[in-house]
Parts: C-alpha cells; structure tokens; sequence
C-alpha cells in the first residue's frame, strides 16, 4: 500500500527570514493526521534567507539528519562540533540526552535550501554527538546511495536506528528499484524534479508512505532528486 503526500498539503510556515514546509507535524503546525511515519517523525524542507538563521536551541532523543540542497549553513553545538554545511554534505548529529546548537546562512545574497529530517532513536538517554560526511552528486547518479544507517556500512552516517536512508538523482528515464524486508516500511521524498514509484507519479516536495510492499521501482520522468527511507 502506498499514501501519497502531496506537496500543497504540507503545512507551510512563512517568515521574514525562513520559507519552511512541514510533512509531519512541526511547531505551530499540527495535525494529528500527520505525526510521522513509523521511525521517521520529521521533514522539513527549509529556505534560510542570505544572513538568518536558527540561534542556540536545545534538543534531545532524536536522530536529526541535515541535507543541504543548495548554499551555505554553518553549524555549531556545544559537544564541540561545527562547521559548514554545503550542497552533497550530509550531516548526522545524535541528540540523546541532551545537545545546544545552532544554524546560520552566513551569506549576503543567496538563501540555504535545506531538509531537516527526524528520525526517533532506537535508544534514549545516548551520549550525544556530530558526525558530517559528503556525498557528491556524482556518487548519487544512477543509483541508490547509501547515507545513513543504523550500522555506518558502506560509508554511510551511523545513527542510533535500524534504519537506512539513500539518495538519488536521475536522468530522465533512469530508474532505481529497492527490496524491503518483510515487516520493513518506507517513505520516499522528491525534492526536485518527478518520479513514477510504482506506478505512481510523484512531483517536487511529494512524499510517499510506503507499507506491505515487496519491493519499490523509482522511474525519473524529468531529471529528479529523491530521498528513500528504510524504516523499521
């Protein structure tokens, strides 16, 4: 069974600083129709104006994953962890028991495109930590690549989740396909471009909740971005 998620039904937030859409229930937007999906609790598509940002705030027993999709964010949190953030850099950081951080678009002229993704951790109460990698747009071409998992394999971020999180981009025509596991979920994410997943087409900002399937066929229509979630 597969529910789409249609972009205009996200919850939208509009600031003088940030542009931000809402998959799941974030903030001052609630619905309690959509309050996550099995381990996945959070995606935020975020647009940072040139010189804003997020100032120190606290969060704690979550997963938190930042793809950046276009410009600069500068992190830092008080484990000694920061830097900055650019389009193909992934960055992984375990809230556990408690971590301060913030994000900021040191630029004049050009806004950060960003998603902001929450994944509920297999243990709480864990000693928090940062972890930041890139993943080039190269690596992403033609396949599903492996960004985040709960074993760190193949190169990808460990999280403290049974969880693994791919991306992809594709050319017109080229498609992908993943296995799930009996009793496994998933949710795919278009940031840009169309897709056909399993025969259901999917534009930019769609998402897709994905349970009692086999196996998933991810077909680009145009050239497309997406983001596969492995959930338990």
């Amino acid at each position: 069974m597969i529910v789409v998620r249609r972009s205009a039904e996200r919850g939208h937030v509009e600031q003088d600083w940030l542009d931000t859409r809402h998959t799941f229930s974030f903030g001052h937007y609630h619905d309690p129709g959509h309050m996550g999906f099995h381990a996945l609790r959070v995606i935020n598509e975020d647009v940072i104006a040139p010189g804003q940002g997020f100032g120190k705030h606290f969060h704690d027993d979550m997963e938190i994953i930042t793809y950046v999709t276009d410009g600069e964010l500068a992190h830092k949190d008080n484990t000694g962890g920061g830097g900055i953030i650019r389009r193909g850099d992934v960055q992984r950081m375990s809230a556990g028991r408690g971590i301060i951080h913030s994000e900021f678009n040191h630029s004049k002229e050009h806004p950060v495109r960003l998603l902001q993704i929450w994944i509920v951790p297999k243990a709480f109460a864990i000693d928090p930590s940062y972890e930041q990698k890139n993943y080039p747009d190269a690596a992403k071409r033609a396949k599903l690549l492996l960004i985040a998992s709960g074993d760190g394999r193949d190169g990808s971020l460990a999280m403290s989740q049974d969880a693994d999180v791919y991306a992809s981009i594709l050319e017109k025509g080229e498609e992908v396909a993943l296995a799930l596991a009996a009793g496994r979920h998933a949710w795919v994410q278009v940031v840009s471009g169309r897709v056909d997943l399993n025969g259901l087409a999917l534009d930019a900002g769609d998402g897709a909740a994905i349970d009692d399937e086999e196996a998933l066929r991810i077909a680009a229509k145009e050239g497309s971005e997406f983001l596969v979630f492995d959930l338990p």
